[in-house]
């Protein structure tokens, strides 16, 4: 039981909310029409993909190709910093964590270099959790908060670009903190690649983005994903997150009960109305921003304030963003890594960015 708790601790949480939340509205007919099927659909079907080049060692193999061509630690951090920030803009925050932490602690254990660490592993969290809100298919409170609200992509971008120009800025920035010692890495290949898997996943993929740009019906994608893996490699879809799913499964009857309780809609909405930006950020450090993208969708009038609220609530605590949580749990289980340096240095970093962000939010 401990072990299943802290493995998927915001699935217990929501769990039992969505208990208690049945004893104010047992269960009946509407239940069902508060599930979302095309966003669990294609939640299953992106992270399935995922599993696929995972098992490829694509992200591995893209790393190896920048690393040939690193000569100082400062290079190293761009690599390991950056990487993160492009690839969970497509293959989600908290995949190109767990790909690339691991990576860089590696790394930064070859060249002798564990002393940053900290720094190395507390901005990449950052770069994964704001570069993974630029896109639709980044997070997944961006695809439910995409789909739940009918957005087009260029009215998407317009909310969530703008953040990512100032930490790029910052993330660069964090270039200069690096000692310029020069380095000579040279990473083994893996191995493992098929031509033939790899054409397959990544027609899925482009498969998966029309359907989320409403070119394809989710339900084609979905069967086809299904018959792709139960012919290629059926045991990856053992390795899906279905904690995920659950959780969000949990979460839809939760939000979907709060909402026929009229004078709880009606305070959330009015709280939401008031503070249309806020609540999501604070209510994320509690919750993190998945639950909280869920829990406050049918109060908020105001769709681009809940999207860039939640996005940003990322930031902050390491409850705010599974990806966060991911990132701590990867650094603590290192060789003398010291975690009370981590959540300090983690916290400063995190909130002071999380301020300047909504302070030039209100701004502007």
């Amino acid at each position: 039981m401990k072990a299943f708790l802290r493995k998927y601790p915001v699935l217990c949480i929501s769990a039992l909310l969505t208990l208690l939340s049945m004893l104010l509205v047992p269960p009946d007919g509407e239940y069902l029409g508060y599930l979302d099927f095309q966003v669990l659909c294609l939640l299953f079907c992106l992270m399935a993909v995922i599993q696929g080049f995972d098992s490829l060692q694509m992200f591995r193999r893209l790393a190896n190709w920048l690393l040939e061509r690193i000569r100082t630690l400062r290079g190293l951090y761009l690599v390991l910093v950056f990487l993160p920030f492009f690839s969970s803009m497509l293959l989600t925050n908290d995949v190109a964590l767990l790909t690339f932490v691991p990576f860089a602690l590696y790394l930064l254990r070859l060249v002798q270099a564990e002393k940053h660490r900290i720094y190395v592993v507390v901005l990449q969290t950052v770069a994964a959790n704001i570069g993974s809100m630029l896109t639709p298919i980044g997070n997944p409170q961006n695809l439910y908060l995409y789909t739940a609200f009918e957005w087009d992509l260029p009215s998407f971008l317009r909310v969530t670009a703008p953040p990512i120009f100032l930490v790029a800025l910052l993330l660069l920035l964090g270039f200069f903190f690096m000692p310029k010692q020069q380095i000579r890495v040279t990473p083994a290949s893996p191995e493992g690649f098929s031509r033939l898997h790899m054409t397959v996943y990544t027609l899925l993929f482009v498969l998966c983005l029309l359907t989320v740009l409403r070119l394809i019906p989710y339900w084609a994608v979905t069967a086809l994903v299904l018959l792709a893996f139960l012919i290629l490699r059926r045991r990856l879809l053992l390795q899906v997150d279905y904690g995920l799913l659950l959780t969000f499964v949990c979460f839809f009857i939760f939000s979907g009960n709060l909402s026929r309780l009229d004078w709880l809609r009606d305070f959330l909405a009015s709280l939401m109305g008031s503070f249309p930006l806020g609540v999501p950020v604070w209510t994320s450090q509690l919750i993190s921003n998945v639950p909280a993208a869920l829990l406050l969708s049918p109060f908020t009038q105001d769709p681009a304030a809940l999207l860039l609220g939640v996005n940003l609530g990322g930031l902050g605590t390491p409850i705010a963003s599974l990806a966060s949580m991911i990132s701590l749990q990867l650094y603590g289980r290192e060789e003398g890594s010291r975690t009370g340096s981590y959540l300090v240095f983690f916290t400063a970093v995190n909130f002071s960015l999380l301020l300047v962000l909504m302070g030039l939010s209100y701004l502007f």
